[in-house]
């Protein structure tokens, strides 16, 4: 795995218009080099701005958006197209504005689908949709994703890895059903530290002066069972890409590089 990067950028507009043209490239740069692309989702409000950003931008019509699999790294567990679940919001901010393959694009199943209210059944399915993409060559049950966009709570979580819950001990499973969420709502769906560490770069995304303490534990060296944003790290590169006030603490070995 890759130690990470922080690279800080002057607002939290800055920051998602950057990271919206940092993803177009690293997709255009993939098909290229293989034919297509891949890219796991985060929700929250910088994540969501991130889409809308590349949206927005004249760059996206340089992706080939039918050669792009797009995937989720945690979902909350609720009905199909509920304005709080993660795949939703990523809809209206970007996926019904570029032509996207119907067939690559992967959400997690919502609490009223054919799994019924069993986010453990629910887990399980997601895990199997990974692997059918998995190739040989990925040397896992998940395929390489090309980058995996995570955003950082100020408790220090991704996804739906949670400080001390049982999740962070997952070694074996790609997806797990998590209960008892202590941020609402109580029942998610998540990628667990294995697959998202077997994308070739991951990209903590973080804005706002509630995130600085989160963002300084994370890269000060601390546990991935006491602080889950340590533990998440990409294959080839890791960046947390942040705003100056999400960069307010950062340590001292990384305050210097990557400003903007």
């Amino acid at each position: 795995m890759s130690g990470p990067t922080a690279v800080v950028h002057r607002d939290s507009s800055a920051l998602a218009k950057a990271t919206a043209a940092r993803i177009a490239t690293v997709l255009v740069d993939a098909q290229s080099a293989r034919g297509s692309a891949s890219i796991v989702l985060t929700g929250g409000g910088i994540g969501v701005a991130v889409l809308a950003e590349l949206a927005r931008a004249p760059v996206r019509d340089a992706v080939d958006w039918r050669r792009l699999d797009v995937w989720w790294g945690d979902e909350r567990f609720l009905p199909d197209g509920d304005s709080e679940r993660n795949e939703t919001q990523a809809r209206s901010a970007l996926l019904d504005h570029v032509a996207a393959d119907p067939e690559r694009v992967h959400a997690m199943p919502p609490s009223d689908g054919p799994d019924g209210a069993d986010p453990e059944y629910a887990a399980e399915r997601y895990a199997a949709a990974l692997a059918r993409a998995a190739r040989p060559e990925d040397h896992g049950p998940v395929p390489t994703f090309d980058v995996c966009l995570l955003g950082i709570g100020p408790d220090s979580h991704v996804a739906s890895l949670f400080p001390e819950q049982p999740a962070l001990y997952e070694d074996e499973r790609s997806v797990v059903a998590v209960r008892g969420a202590p941020k609402p709502p109580p029942t998610r769906i998540s990628l667990t530290f294995p697959a998202i560490r077997a994308a070739r770069e991951v990209w903590v995304l973080a804005s706002g002066e509630g995130k600085a303490d989160a963002v300084r534990l994370a890269l000060s060296g601390a546990g991935p069972t006491q602080v889950p944003a340590a533990g998440a790290r990409g294959r080839s590169r890791t960046l947390f890409l942040l705003d100056r006030d999400a960069a307010a603490r950062l340590p001292e070995e990384f305050a210097a590089p990557g400003q903007m």
